[in-house]
Formats: C-alpha cells, sequence, structure tokens
C-alpha cells in the first residue's frame, strides 16, 4: 500500500477564485469539503489533471496505484489508518461553486471524462470477504451501478428520471421543502436539476437511517454525477436569475451531504466536489444493472477472455526465470562434482571403509 495523503483539509474557496483571477482565465476546481484528520491536503494552487482523480482518490482511501501522483497537494500521512468512505461528486455546467473557507480548492485542468471504477474493482478485490458499499449514479444519464450492501441500503433509491420526478411529488420532497424562488416545477431543465438534488437528500437520509455502514471493515465508495445545472445554463445563460438560484441551491444540498456523510462515518470520511464546466470529450460508457454480479476481467473481449498478462508479469517472469536458471546451473555443477569425485579421497565413507580393510 502507497502511503496515504492524510490531515485535515485547510484552505478558503477564495483561493481558487483568486488564482483564475490573477491567470486571466476562468478554470475547473477540485474542492476538498471533508476529510479526517489524518488525511492532509496542503495549501496551493497546485493544478491536478482530471485523469488523475481516481489516482487520487485511491491513494486517500489507501490504495496503491500503478503509477506515482506526481500532484505536491495531497501528503503522506498513517500508513495504518485509512478513511472509512470517499463521496466524489462531479457537477458539469460551471467552473467553481462559492462553498465557504476553511476547504481546500485546487485548479483542475484537463478535464477530461473519468470513472471510479478502478477504485470500485479495488475495493471488490480486497474487500471480497465484506460487504463495502459502492455506489455509482449519474441521474441524468439514469446510469447505476451498485455493489455490495448497496443494493440494500439503497434499493428504494429513485434512479430513473420517471421515478425521481415521482419523489418530487411526493410529502418532503425538494419542491416543498427548499425556496425554489425564480425555478419552476413545470419546467424540463428546472426539474432535471432538482431531480438531482432530490436524488441528493434521498442517499443523505437513507445514510442516515443506516448508519451501521461506518462499523463495517471495508471502506465504501460513493460516486455522483450532477448534469442538471448544465441545462439550466444551456437553458437561460449564467447570467439568469435561475442560475443564481440553482447554484445557492446545489451548493446548500452538497455542503449537507457532506456534513451527513461525515456524521454517518463519524468524520472518518473524505468528500469530493469536481466542478467541469464541460469536458473535453464524450465519455462513453455501457450502463449496468443493479443486480449485476458477473466481474467481466477483459471488458474488451466479447467471450470474457482474461488478459494476456497483468501489471505483475515483468515480476513475476524474471523471478521465475532467474529462479530456474540458478537451479539449472546449481545441479550442473553439483552433477560434474560429483561425477569426477575419487571416492578413496573424497568420500569419508570410502576412507573410513578403506582404513577399516587395511586394519583388518
Amino acid at each position: 500500500i502507497n502511503d496515504m495523503g492524510l490531515g485535515k483539509a485547510r484552505s478558503s474557496s477564495s483561493h481558487c477564485s483568486l488564482f483564475y483571477f490573477s491567470s486571466g482565465v476562468l478554470g475547473d476546481s477540485l474542492t476538498v469539503l471533508r476529510s479526517p484528520q489524518y488525511v492532509t491536503f496542503r495549501d496551493g494552487q497546485w493544478p491536478i489533471s482530471g485523469e488523475k482523480i481516481p489516482d487520487l482518490v485511491a491513494l486517500t482511501m489507501g490504495f496503491s496505484i500503478h503509477e506515482d501522483l506526481d500532484w505536491p497537494g495531497l501528503a503522506a500521512g498513517w500508513l495504518f489508518q485509512r478513511p472509512r468512505a470517499n463521496a466524489l461528486i462531479v457537477v458539469r455546467g460551471l467552473d467553481s461553486l462559492d462553498f465557504p473557507k476553511n476547504i481546500s480548492c485546487y485548479p483542475l485542468e484537463n478535464p477530461v471524462p473519468f470513472t471510479l471504477d478502478s477504485v470500485a474493482n479495488t475495493v471488490h478485490t480486497l474487500f471480497a470477504d465484506s460487504t463495502p458499499v459502492v455506489l455509482q449514479l449519474a441521474p441524468s444519464e439514469e446510469r447505476l451501478y451498485m455493489m455490495g450492501m448497496a443494493n440494500t441500503v439503497f434499493e428504494d433509491l429513485p434512479v430513473t428520471l420517471q421515478q425521481i420526478r415521482g419523489r418530487l411529488s411526493q410529502d418532503g420532497s425538494v419542491l416543498t421543502s427548499l425556496p425554489l424562488v425564480s425555478l419552476s416545477r413545470n419546467n424540463e431543465a428546472d426539474l432535471l436539476f432538482l431531480s438531482e438534488v432530490q436524488v441528493l437528500y434521498d442517499i443523505s437520509a437513507l445514510l442516515q437511517k443506516h448508519k451501521h455502514l461506518a462499523k463495517d471493515p471495508a471502506p465504501d465508495l460513493y460516486s455522483l454525477e450532477l448534469a442538471g445545472l448544465e441545462e439550466i445554463v444551456r437553458r437561460y445563460g449564467t447570467d439568469s436569475p435561475q442560475f443564481t438560484d440553482a447554484t445557492r441551491i446545489l451548493t446548500s444540498a452538497l455542503q449537507k451531504f457532506a456534513d451527513d456523510v461525515a456524521n454517518v462515518y463519524a468524520n472518518n470520511a473524505v468528500v469530493e466536489v469536481v466542478t467541469v464546466k464541460t469536458f473535453e470529450a464524450p465519455l462513453t460508457r455501457k450502463s449496468r444493472s443493479i443486480l449485476e454480479s458477473k466481474q467481466i476481467s477483459n471488458p474488451g473481449s466479447p467471450y470474457n477472455l482474461a488478459y494476456k498478462y497483468d501489471y505483475d508479469y515483468a515480476v513475476v517472469f524474471n523471478i521465475v526465470l532467474w529462479l530456474m536458471i540458478v537451479l539449472a546451473l546449481s545441479v550442473i555443477v553439483i552433477s560434474y562434482n560429483l561425477w569426477n569425485m575419487d571416492p578413496g579421497y573424497d568420500s569419508i565413507i570410502y576412507r573410513m571403509t578403506n582404513q577399516k580393510i587395511r586394519m583388518d
């Protein structure tokens, strides 16, 4: 296991804004809303590439990665203590949110689409005998993947747009509890945004109901992608009152979600928010069933064939190769010495026998 980046997040959201203003170009950002005291995010404006976000999540959870993460924002810390959960929320449609102070914020460069599939596979591999919670959800695309205890805890979570809109019509929905102001419940773009906020609230409520999740030895992983704000921008623009009200509602919902996750896991959880105005390339991905249990070792093969070799192939090959060479040379040297050995002089058995014969 690599050294985890460990300690309390200390920075200010204004640092990101100051960085972008001084550079003259607005950019996307990575914000750490919550982190344990043993997870250290250093103060600074070090940019991180979007494709490195899965590696960052893996390191904060104490997992090893194939390539070192050359990013000074995450410091090495306590090796034998890892967070109980990691929650990553991707918000599409704007480059930053106005979070309060005392949080860490870093510029995000090269905002390419990414997933936490590699981290989820690591959790499944290392904790196959336990019941980790893995939830990956994109409500706007109706993309869902759940594993382990997530199938039980979130079985009643509305995931399709039709289910979420049905949830909005029920008592206690965000339509009745939040001040919508300029947002309308009769507009498709507004409903899409409000449906994603409703999902955040429902996940928080289910986590509060199932606090026993934090007692499981396996770490939990949550990954959410929210695109409702992107539809608000496309429909009304960034200078509209609808955009202002939507960002205010989303900021409040994300802070509440982070507080609830930290409360359930007793401040042993990391909560990050990635704000991306637009991805540089579209993400093509097949949907997976929530009841999926078959693990495909090679997704690129229609016959579910294993990979020809893995990342440890070179290590195993060298160990086997040189061990065989050493053993072969040992057998040759020993055989040669035995073949040319003089029993009368080189063997103590024959030497004792000859002396006994001469004495007789």
